[in-house]
């Protein structure tokens, strides 16, 4: 994804090139450092410390991708300085396999959190009715299975990714410089609408159904009820709170890297101009740093925010148990 896979002898990069050799180190250190440290601890949580329910099958499967995705982040700030030896283009593929494994199973799994919440508030859901356990049993072999899914979906697509380098002998740099192919219409559209419009879909339409749900409740509430029930009326407001703020937290990260993934694909086919081209490979490098934030706010954001709540994590995400 890099300026290098467009440099033409009429068109510099070098300014973008030096520029973002710093910009990487700011910020790939920071990310590095804070999503090894609290999704580590999350993953001791969801494993040792939580009760293996629903929501915690999707959080460790969330913590999984996120410590994948920052597998390769060492050495893409290495990549981005040195040149790496023909010998080491087996090893740079699989890196840049792990790094599309973990990217695009966090979207995954955070689209079926997003769908589980929104079957659990708007169809499933009974406060006064537990679930019983046999309907637990069930919700959590169908989070395993979703979470099996995901996995599947994102081990397929990286064996290609063997193919999007040229077999030559000279030296050349990881997750920089791929063969033109990489840039067909086709294996763009796919990445697009599968990787990140279909997903952006089902996180906005199930978390504005769930909210929505949610702030239906509120208002049915009669004044006399909704003084004996306050404490829920506030668990129910904050849930709202958290699932927006849970949207946000991927579309924020996701959205410019993958319109810049499209600019780039413009530039290379339709936009002749070197200064065009300059910005556009710069909002691509800068936009693809910003997305790899997300295994910063994941797992926090959605465990922070239960115990805000100070309730179940099943009622932030499924709400299946009651």
């Amino acid at each position: 994804y890099s300026q290098h896979t467009m440099a033409t002898s009429n068109c510099s990069f070098e300014e973008v090139d030096h520029l973002m050799k710093t910009l990487e180190l700011v910020f790939y250190v920071p990310i590095f450092l804070c999503g090894v440290a609290v999704n580590g601890w999350a993953l001791f949580v969801f494993c040792f410390k939580i009760e293996w329910r629903v929501s915690t099958i999707y959080f460790t499967n969330l913590v999984l991708m996120d410590l994948i995705l920052l597998v390769p982040l060492p050495f893409k700030m290495h990549a981005t300085n040195h040149r790496w030896t023909a010998q080491s283009k087996g090893l740079c593929s699989f890196l840049e396999s792990l790094y599309f494994i973990g990217m695009y199973g966090s979207v995954y799994t955070i689209a079926c959190i997003a769908v589980d919440r929104w079957l659990g508030i708007c169809h499933l859901f009974n406060f006064r009715k537990p679930a019983s356990p046999v309907i637990r049993d069930k919700s959590r072999r169908n989070a395993v299975f979703a979470c099996v899914v995901v996995w599947l979906a994102v081990l397929a697509p990286p064996s290609l990714i063997y193919g999007f380098r040229d077999h030559g002998h000279e030296d050349f740099h990881c997750f920089h410089g791929f063969s033109p192919k990489v840039w067909r219409p086709a294996i763009i559209v796919c990445l697009e609408v599968l990787g990140y419009v279909l997903p952006a879909l089902v996180i906005v339409f199930c978390s504005v159904r769930s909210a929505g749900s949610l702030n239906d409740e509120l208002r049915e509430l009669s004044d006399e009820l909704r003084k004996q029930s306050d404490e829920l009326s506030a668990k129910k407001r904050l849930s709202i709170r958290v699932i927006y703020s849970s949207m946000w937290a991927f579309l924020v990260p996701f959205t410019p890297s993958h319109l810049a993934i499209l600019l780039q694909f413009l530039v290379r086919g339709v936009i002749q101009d070197c200064w065009t081209k300059t910005k556009v490979s710069l909002f691509l490098q800068v936009a693809l740093c910003l997305a790899n934030v997300t295994c910063c706010l994941d797992a926090p954001c959605y465990y922070f925010a239960a115990k805000e709540l100070n309730i179940p994590f099943d009622y932030i995400t499924t709400i299946h148990n009651g």
